[in-house]
């Protein structure tokens, strides 16, 4: 691949040609909004000067609503030898483009997983999709050129490519993304008018399932009106659950003590089953899920301080596997929990009390 045109410079599409200039290849930006491709050039994502003929590929990073739009104009347009989209939804925009006669054999959809809570290109990074899956959902008329076109650009942006039907992605993403965006903003709503002595009681539970809350809601209103079958099935067990567990705590509230105990079966059952859920998540590389340690060390929050503890670590001998900070409220103090294999725990314990670190046991 020596050139592409990337449609729509927001976080991915900027992202990804990010990461292909950086690679050499010649990208050329455009967007419905030319202050955003203006701004994308700026960053180094490429140049927002029209190509003098057709690309190599073209990547159409719209709102999957609009992807049958943009492919079918660059189509009619000649504008590449191939066409992608990286929408988070694949079924819907291929049966569009199938409705409309056109020839697809030089199309494939795709989907990075991978993203930010912030939107546009300023949020951008050329490492945004670095060790992330690439969804792939070629079919029986895909031309192996295209695909070997969108296999470059996943290795260009070091990511890890995954073949899926599109609609079997669409179940999946469903799954694993979208429906757990909206359970963490429902709980994030709860916060919007809880008293202010409630949320300085938030810790880093809170912080954990309602991050992702954060993100623009006008980009997911725009995924969810595009995948909104799969999302309101898996809501519908949600309900279920919550109506359970609702019962099975009103059940604890009894006076009867058989009541409390159905309350207390119900509430351990939804628990077993989310731990028999998250150990399913895979662990780190996308490998199976390891139980790490952790070494619990207070810091105060001044420069230098992590990086402190990273360097001790190092000259321990210990790799860190994972790190998560909890900042203490009120003072100018945290909680580093650093997770490490089992048998390095207790030597990173002495090794950082040697070096006068406070260790949380």
């Amino acid at each position: 691949m020596r050139t592409a045109l990337v449609i729509g410079t927001g976080l991915i599409g900027t992202s990804a040609a990010l990461a292909l200039t950086q690679r050499g290849v010649t990208v050329h930006l455009c967007d419905h909004d030319p202050e955003q491709a203006r701004t994308a050039t700026a960053l180094g994502a490429g140049t927002d000067e029209a190509p003098e003929g057709p690309v190599d590929l073209a990547i159409v990073a719209a709102p999957p609503a609009l992807v049958a739009d943009v492919l079918a104009d660059a189509m009619a347009r000649g504008a590449a030898r191939g066409y992608i989209d990286v929408a988070s939804v694949k079924g819907g925009p291929r049966r569009e483009l199938e409705a409309r006669g056109l020839d697809l054999s030089s199309y494939i959809g795709t989907h990075p997983m991978s993203g930010r809570e912030k939107s546009g290109p300023l949020a951008a990074t050329g490492d945004l999709f670095e060790g992330r899956p690439w969804v792939l959902t070629p079919t029986r008329d895909t031309d192996t050129e295209v695909l070997n076109l969108a296999l470059e650009l996943i290795s260009h942006c070091r990511a890890v490519p995954v073949v899926m039907d599109a609609d079997a992605h669409d179940r999946a993403v469903a799954l694993v993304s979208h429906m757990p965006h909206l359970v963490s903003s429902m709980v994030a709503a709860r916060l919007e008018h809880a008293e202010e002595a409630a949320v300085r009681l938030c810790g880093q539970g809170i912080r954990d399932v309602t991050r992702i809350a954060a993100s623009d809601p006008r980009m997911w209103i725009d995924i969810l009106s595009a995948n909104p079958g799969p999302v309101a099935d898996l809501l519908t067990d949600v309900a279920a659950d919550l109506e359970e567990t609702v019962r099975a705590l009103r059940a604890l509230q009894s006076s009867d003590e058989d009541k409390r105990l159905e309350g207390g079966t119900g509430i351990a059952s939804v628990l077993r089953r989310g731990n028999a859920g998250q150990v399913r998540v895979p662990g780190k590389h996308g490998s199976a899920p390891r139980a790490y340690e952790t070494v619990a060390v207070l810091i105060d929050d001044q420069p230098g301080q992590l990086a402190r503890i990273f360097a001790d670590a190092g000259v321990a001998g210990v790799n860190i596997e994972d790190v998560r900070i909890e900042h203490a409220t009120g003072q100018q103090a945290g909680l580093v929990q650093l997770m490490v294999e089992p048998k390095a725990a207790a030597v990173l314990t002495a090794a950082l009390q040697d070096r006068g670190w406070a260790i949380r046991q």
